[in-house]
This record gives structure tokens, C-alpha cells and sequence, in this order.
């Protein structure tokens, strides 16, 4: 992968949590703790602009809410200019390499992209083209979406105080989820005890795909001792190949309700990426309920956007 340091060790793209160490880790997750308690102490008042003067231009080639709007609201409140580029209207539209793109655009001084797309590797395509700027990966095909592990390791640190030592299940659709990656990387990194994966064999993913996990095909197994349990968003298309008759047979087997959770350790916390699919993959009365990170993880992502920019662009 590329080198996402530059030559004097800092922080020069984010494209993947894999290898990135616990130091730096968690040095991005104190300077987001950091940032959200300045932001509440100023009862919401204007945070430092630290990047006045940047750029931050968003290449979202797939849609998204969530994370782009995250981004958007991260770079604004630290007083960088924020580009949404239009890749309707773009001139890759028309033909033009994603390459030149990049290259017309770092003419114009931008500062740094947010990328995300379909297809595995584009960021780091990116980065290896980009002359000056930053590269930031908002996901990428089933690859990884780093900010997302980032917020996620928030999220539990701040309710259980650390990940280390932690048991932690990600089910559902494993096999194609970028975030299920991201997390499985962070989580290990910052000392977890054990990572358990969990789904229909057809949404495993390979065994070396993620190594040192276990896999579990047995949700209810899976759960036992559990204090970080995961819910993946299954896309409905792939019930056919996990060989799941419907909405109904999967919640059975996979679906997070409190009856399940209670197999969890007491206190354990469930985080969703979402968007979610109530009734599928997690019932109501734990998606609302107190166990539920969802929320934070909400909250939590603006601050950790905020932290990775900060390190990447900070003067």
C-alpha cells in the first residue's frame, strides 16, 4: 500500500487503519476527544480555525449522507473551504481519467480530497498521483472506511473506557463490508481480546481475508461473553446467495433483539453503521435502546473528521 507518512513521519493520507499502530491510533482519538470537548465547553461556539486557508474537496462517487455530510461539517468548523464536487456535471463524465481530475483540481490549490467509490484501491490510486495534497478514503468497494473504525473506537472507549481486553462480534454481511475491515483493524490494534465474526457462510469472508478472527456461523455462540457487538446493514440482494429465504428468516438467525443481547456480557455495547434496517438486522428497542452507540457514533464521526483533517492539514 502506499505510504501514508510523509518523510519526516506525519500523517500525509488516510487510506487504511491496517498497520497504522496504536500510537498514532490513538493519538488521532484523543485529539477528537480533544476537539469535542472544546466545541462543548464553547456551548457550540466557533472551534479555532486551524485549517483557514485549506481547501477540502469531497469526490463522492457513490452516494452517501452520512459520511460526506460528517466531512462537510468537520472541515467547515475548522475554517477550511469545502468543496462538493459534482460528478454528474464532471468532466469524467466525459471521459477524463480520474488521474487528470485530480491533477486539474490540485492546480486550483485544493488542499485535500475525501474520496469515495466502488471500486477497491481507488484512494490509494489517488494518492500515489497526488503531487501535494492529502488523500482521505471515504470508503472504498469492500477495501476499508478508516474514519468509520476511527469513530467506532471512539464510541466504545468512551462508554468502556478502553478496547483493550475487549470481546468483540461484527455480524452480518462480513464478506463485502468495508466497515466490518476498518474495525476488525482498529479494534486489534488497540489490544481487543478477541474478534469474532458472524453470518451465513456465504457472507463470511474468506479465512485468511481476516486473520487472527474466529468465525462463527452460530450467532447466539457468537454472542456469549460478547462487550462489543457490531450489526452490519445486509443489502437484500444478497440473501439469495446466503441462501436466506427473506426479511423474516434472517432476523431469526441474525438479528440483534433484546432477547439475543442478553447472551452479550452485562453493559455490552452495540454499535451500527447504518443506514440501518430496523426489524432485519437489529430491532427497534435496541437500536433506541441504552445500550445503543448509534448516536454517539453520529456525533463522534464529525469530531474524528475533524482530528484526521486537522492532522493532515494543520499549518
Amino acid at each position: 500500500m502506499t505510504d501514508q507518512l510523509d518523510a519526516a513521519g506525519r500523517l500525509r493520507h488516510l487510506i487504511s487503519l491496517h498497520g497504522l499502530g496504536a500510537a498514532r491510533i490513538t493519538a488521532l482519538l484523543d485529539r477528537a476527544a480533544d476537539l469535542r470537548d472544546a466545541q462543548r465547553r464553547g456551548g457550540g461556539a466557533a472551534l479555532p480555525p486551524l485549517l483557514a486557508g485549506r481547501t477540502v474537496t469531497n469526490l463522492f462517487f457513490e452516494p452517501s449522507t452520512r459520511t460526506r455530510t460528517s466531512f462537510e461539517l468537520a472541515a467547515r468548523r475548522l475554517g477550511a473551504v469545502v468543496v462538493n464536487f459534482d460528478i454528474a456535471a464532471s468532466s469524467t463524465s466525459k471521459g477524463e481519467t480520474l488521474e487528470d481530475t485530480l491533477a486539474t483540481l490540485e492546480a486550483m490549490d485544493c488542499d485535500a480530497f475525501v474520496v469515495r467509490h466502488k471500486e477497491n484501491g481507488t484512494p490509494e490510486r489517488l494518492a500515489r498521483h497526488a503531487r501535494a495534497a492529502s488523500i482521505v478514503n471515504a470508503g472504498d468497494g469492500n477495501h476499508a472506511h478508516p474514519t468509520q473504525g476511527l469513530l467506532d473506537a471512539l464510541s466504545v472507549r468512551d462508554r468502556l473506557g478502553a478496547v483493550a481486553g475487549r470481546r468483540v462480534v461484527i455480524c452480518g454481511d462480513v464478506r463485502h463490508s468495508r466497515v466490518a475491515r476498518s474495525d476488525a483493524d482498529v479494534f486489534a490494534a488497540l489490544g481487543a481480546r478477541e474478534i469474532r465474526l458472524c453470518g451465513p457462510q456465504a457472507l463470511l469472508p474468506d479465512p485468511d481475508a481476516f486473520p487472527g478472527c474466529t468465525r462463527f456461523e452460530d450467532f447466539d455462540a457468537a454472542l456469549e461473553g460478547a462487550e462489543v457487538i457490531v450489526m452490519l446493514r445486509l443489502q437484500k440482494e444478497r440473501m439469495a446467495s446466503a441462501m436466506i429465504a427473506d426479511e423474516r428468516e434472517y432476523h431469526a438467525r441474525y438479528g440483534l433483539d433484546t432477547a439475543r443481547l442478553a447472551r452479550a456480557a452485562a453493559g455490552a455495547v452495540v454499535l451500527h453503521p447504518g443506514p440501518m434496517n430496523r426489524g432485519i438486522e437489529i430491532a427497534d428497542a435496541v437500536a433506541d435502546g441504552a445500550q445503543s452507540l448509534v448516536l454517539e457514533q453520529v456525533a463522534n464521526g464529525v469530531f474524528v473528521r475533524m482530528a484526521v483533517l486537522a492532522a493532515l492539514l494543520e499549518r
